[in-house]
Parts: structure tokens; sequence; C-alpha cells
């Protein structure tokens, strides 16, 4: 028989178990303990490859978006570059209105380039809390750069006029607009 541990030979003298079931529980633990291998090396490896693929997958992910903020980064300064050097300097007293954000903004223009906003030779761009006046090949740049500050832009070659039928524009040709008229 095997050698008893202190609790099994107490639980015997107490007569709190038998010898028999002492002995049974003794060659169940043994057989446990000679019939359960340590894990194997293979199922070990197995986790660890996975492990190491988790933190490659990880590592990998982290990299991409490090990369694309540091990109956003740079195109956003590139755009603030192009804004700085090419923005036209506003001279006058006329206000012109527009909307961003949600709001009308108001910028101080004199006629000449009032006539350059709605013509869309010049756009507005947005610069933290300003907006600065560009000609139409920065803001062209600036775009392709961040959309997203472009607040402005009569002449964009995606936007469309209204399509109206010919009869509409005959009948209203007859009703003429001053062309001193401010809104």
């Amino acid at each position: 028989m095997a050698k008893l541990n202190p609790l099994q030979e107490q639980l015997l003298k107490a007569g709190l178990a038998k010898k028999s079931k002492v002995a049974e529980v003794a060659r169940q633990q043994t057989k446990a303990r000679q019939g359960k291998a340590p894990p194997t090396d293979a199922g070990i490896q197995r986790e660890a490859e996975r492990a190491r693929l988790d933190k490659i997958e990880r590592d990998r992910a982290l990299e991409a978006d490090r990369k694309a903020r540091a990109r956003d980064a740079e195109l956003q300064s590139q755009a603030r570059q192009i804004i700085h050097d090419k923005k036209v300097p506003r001279s006058g007293e006329s206000e012109y209105r527009f909307s961003a954000d949600g709001a009308i903004r108001t910028l101080l223009v004199n006629e000449d380039l009032r006539k350059k906003l709605s013509s869309g030779a010049l756009v507005i761009a947005r610069l933290g809390d300003r907006y600065e006046l560009l000609p139409r090949g920065a803001g062209d740049k600036v775009r392709e750069r961040v959309p997203d500050w472009i607040v402005l832009d009569h002449g964009q070659p995606g936007e469309a006029a209204p399509a109206g039928s010919s009869e509409d524009d005959e009948y209203y040709a007859q009703f003429k607009v001053p062309d001193d008229l401010m809104w």
C-alpha cells in the first residue's frame, strides 16, 4: 500500500474513513499522476505561434493607424501652407455672405472680388476659425488634400446647373432682374 499522507492518517484514526476507501483514492491519484502526461510540445508550440501571429497582426494594425494619422497630418500641413501662400488679400466694404457649418458667415470684399467669387475664379477656404479667399487652382490643390476645408466654390465642375425646360426659360426671359440687387 502506498504511503498515506497526514490527512489520510488522521481520518483513519478518527474513524471517518475506511482503510479500503483510502487505498482506492491513493490508487486513483497514482493513476492520475502517471496517466496524465504534461502538455505536449506541439500544443505549446501551437499556442505560442498563435500568440505570436496575434501580436504581429495587432502591431500591423497599430502601425497602419499611425501611418494614416501621420499622412492626414501631412496633408493638412500642406493644405495650410497652400492657403498661407496663395490667399488673396481682402479689401472692401461690401459684405459677401455664404453658408458654412450651418450658419451664415460674412466676408468684406470689393466688387472685383465679389465678381470673381460669383464666377468661380475664387473659392473660400476655412483655415481654423478664419476664412480665406483662394484662386481656383490653389483651391483645387487644397481640395485634393483636405476636401472639408473648401467652404464655397461656385465653379465646381461636378455641379450642374438646375435643368429647366426651354419653355420656362423663354417665359422668364421677359422679366428683367436689376443688376444692383443685393441680398
